[in-house]
């Protein structure tokens, strides 16, 4: 070992022989007493961050430029180790409950969603495009595992440029047969976030305190329909009269946690005409469908509900939306050869990490995001 400090500089790594001692006005609450060390390997640029502070102290365009350097400091790394424990989490839960993991193509020929939020490739001379979601794997895997989930990319060519938006981002996505209703669905998600959020208190325990995360106490999740969350806010003059405007989101999580002590909101029966085409809709209402979000303090993390299961009714929903029924005759094979009632959900990871830490921009909880103006690094 060397003692010679000067050939050490930020950005060295190095091997150390000493002793640990406590030091409150350390980041980490103690230091290393050096007695001897070894130089591996040496930056030949200086450091465009503050790394070694506690904090960065820079904006996010400079974090997000100098992504390598910014992840080498010790919060903005936490970010991503509770990140890695709520996948985890997740996995662990679904696995619990009987799921199968389940790794579904990503280049595919329709988009489960369609319309014009979709990456179009040139795939051999064909045109092919990047899954907006796993949603009609889930649901071939259904008639043979019962229960699946997936933890994956998904691609949407949005062109927000908001706070809340990625181009790309990890879903957390499970699909269950034999279900009664869509409350089977809502109640699995229930149980999935009670059993994370205690995965995180006994996992990153260090990683929470560092960054001061206030982890949400989670009894039963209140549930109001689409409909009555219009009345809740017709005092306001809700704007959109078929879906939820962010503004909205945030009043109606305000309204929850004030009313019903809950962080969490399931908003159900959302019109069916802005629904996807595989929503089942209500057998008491078709104006409505079986689906539903989850808003988690002031965003919607989950979008899930009852998909159809029945041929006929397939093919009729999809004819009233104006679709042609052959374009998806590979994804129509799988009711036509039988399935089980069934439905699910799919979670952003990066939102639900986001709104856990308290996060002002989702891409804090990217670690390379993706969206309208990046692609880099």
């Amino acid at each position: 070992c060397s003692n010679k400090l000067e050939e050490i500089r930020v950005g060295s790594y190095i091997t150390a022989k000493g002793y640990a001692k406590l030091d409150d006005r350390a980041n980490l609450g103690f230091e290393l007493a050096l007695e001897g060390f070894k130089v591996l390997g040496q930056p030949v640029a200086d450091y465009p961050l503050n790394v070694g502070h506690k904090k960065l102290g820079c904006g996010l365009e400079a974090n997000l430029d100098n992504r390598s350097v910014a992840l080498r400091n010790p919060r903005e790394k936490a970010i991503f180790k509770i990140q890695e424990a709520v996948v985890s989490g997740f996995r662990e839960f679904m696995e619990s409950q009987g799921f199968t993991q389940v790794h579904t193509p990503k280049i595919v020929a329709a988009g489960a969603e369609g319309g014009a939020n979709i990456f179009k490739l040139d795939y051999f001379n064909q045109d092919a495009y990047l899954a907006q979601s796993p949603q009609f794997y889930k649901q071939t895997c259904v008639a043979f595992f019962d229960r699946v989930f997936e933890i994956a990319p998904v691609y949407r060519a949005e062109k927000h440029n908001t706070s809340r938006h990625l181009n790309e981002y990890i879903g957390l996505d499970f699909e269950m047969a034999y279900i009664n209703s869509m409350v089977d669905v809502m109640e699995m998600e229930t149980a999935m976030i009670k059993y994370v959020i205690e995965y995180l208190r006994s996992h990153c325990q260090n990683y929470l305190e560092m960054l001061d995360v206030k982890l949400p106490q989670i009894d039963t999740i209140p549930s109001i329909t689409f409909m009555e969350a219009l009345d809740f806010m017709k005092d306001r003059g809700a704007k959109n009269k078929y879906d939820l405007e962010p503004e909205d989101e945030i009043f109606l999580c305000n309204y929850a946690k004030e009313h019903w002590g809950s962080e969490f909101l399931f908003i159900t029966h959302f019109p069916a005409s802005k629904r996807p085409f595989y929503a089942m809709n209500d057998r008491e209402d078709n104006r409505f469908a079986l689906s539903f979000d989850l808003l988690f303090r002031g965003l919607e993390i989950t979008t899930g509900g009852q998909r159809i299961h029945d041929y006929n009714e397939q093919v009729s929903k999809m004819k009233e939306m104006g679709m042609e029924p052959d374009d998806f005759k590979s994804y129509l094979s799988i009711h036509k050869y039988g399935m089980p009632p069934h439905g699910g959900l799919g979670i952003g990871l990066e939102r639900f990490v986001m709104k856990l830490l308290d996060l002002q921009n989702v891409r804090e909880a990217s670690m390379f995001p993706r969206d309208v103006h990046r692609l880099e690094p």
